[in-house]
This record gives structure tokens, C-alpha cells and sequence, in this order.
């Protein structure tokens, strides 16, 4: 499987608050979808998309977009798509994770010029009591 020709067609960003002077705890959530899986030629399909960052009442990110999709069952996951808008476990999770790793970064910049947090979350510094610092989320 090779996915290749990566692209956003559309960008829809929103932020909803004017203020954010005072703290507050803002949920993000991603989400992406496939809207057409369609064979261009044997061993390959185009497959177009949409992915969301929702930060709940606060704001959204939204991007739709496509690529081509490379592989000899390219037809076959394509028909199965169109027919129970449903495809095999491996393929979407390489698909989706795809989408993320193309998504998410251009999400971040969008959300800097939105004044919004990143749509990731940022490493926490903690400092034992020997004075080390250990990098990485911190876990309650």
C-alpha cells in the first residue's frame, strides 16, 4: 500500500470566543472520514476526505482533501467501500493515521493564527526532587 499526492482542498477555521482572558480547559477533538474511495485505474483509487479539530464551543478546524491510493487490491477495497461504506481494518488505520500525520501539523499552524492551542498536546516539564528535568505528558 502507497499513499501519494496528498492535498487540501479546503480549509474551514473558526475561532467561536472573543476572550480568552480567563483560564479555561478546552477539549480537542479529531476526527477524520473518508468521503469517496473511487478506482482511477487498476492499482489505484483516489480517495478523497475530510478532518475535523473541534475544540468544542471555542472553535474548529476543517480540512478537506484527497490522495491516491497505490495497491493491488485498490479495486477491491474501492467496491467494498462503495457498496457498505466499509474497508479493512489495516487499510483505514493506515489510511487514517495518513490523514492525521498530514492533518494535524497544518492544523497547528491554522490554530496559531486563530490564537487557539494546538491540536496536540504539548510536552509537560517536570522536575524531580534531584533537580532532573523529565520531558513527556504528565500522567495523574
Amino acid at each position: 500500500m502507497k499513499i501519494k499526492n496528498m492535498e487540501i482542498r479546503s480549509i474551514e477555521a473558526r475561532r467561536f470566543i472573543k476572550d480568552f482572558s480567563r483560564p479555561m480547559n478546552i477539549r480537542i477533538d479529531h476526527n477524520s472520514s473518508i468521503t469517496l474511495f473511487s478506482v482511477i485505474k487498476k492499482g489505484e483509487a483516489q480517495v478523497e476526505f475530510e478532518y475535523t479539530a473541534s475544540y468544542g464551543p471555542v472553535g474548529i478546524i476543517k480540512f478537506e482533501g484527497d490522495f491516491i491510493y497505490e495497491g493491488k487490491n485498490a479495486e477491491e477495497i474501492a467496491e467494498r467501500w462503495q457498496s457498505k461504506r466499509d474497508m479493512p481494518n489495516e487499510v483505514a488505520s493506515q489510511i487514517h493515521t495518513a490523514i492525521m500525520h498530514f492533518c494535524v501539523p497544518q492544523a497547528v499552524i491554522i490554530a496559531k493564527e486563530l490564537k487557539l492551542p494546538p491540536p496536540i498536546p504539548l510536552p509537560q516539564i517536570r522536575i524531580d526532587k534531584k533537580g532532573i528535568k523529565k520531558f513527556g505528558p504528565e500522567v495523574a
